[in-house]
């Protein structure tokens, strides 16, 4: 089963688009199922099935808006690093790290949550 991770991502103007991934294959689109739809026809899925659960991207007590900016910001940088052949310094990818695992806390806990709900 093919992993896919769908993060918003801001433009220098703070207008939202969401970026789906799966390993090394990415789309841009305006909303995440556009993105999702445009990702799976790159990576040629034809009988493409999953469970999803969306979330809303919204900022909230578990991860603000100036964390989502921010974590935005680095992957920007992070690719463009990248696609050159560099890297990010010491201090760019520690708090790339942070905030991913920041970002990650606060989908368990919001996880946790919304299964507790169904129960």
């Amino acid at each position: 089963m093919t992993t896919v991770a769908i993060l918003p991502v801001f433009n220098a103007n703070g207008d939202k688009s969401y970026r789906a991934i799966a390993g090394d294959r990415q789309f841009v689109g305006k909303t995440a199922g556009q993105a999702l739809d445009g990702l799976t026809t790159l990576l040629g899925e034809t009988n493409f099935s999953a469970l999803l659960i969306i979330q809303s991207f919204n900022p909230d007590e578990l991860f603000t808006t100036e964390q989502q900016k921010q974590l935005s910001e680095l992957m920007n940088l992070w690719r463009a690093a990248r696609d050159r052949g560099q890297t990010l310094s010491s201090t760019q990818k520690a708090e790339l790290e942070s905030l991913v695992e920041a970002e990650l806390k606060a989908a368990t806990v919001r996880t946790s949550a919304l299964v507790k709900q169904l129960s």
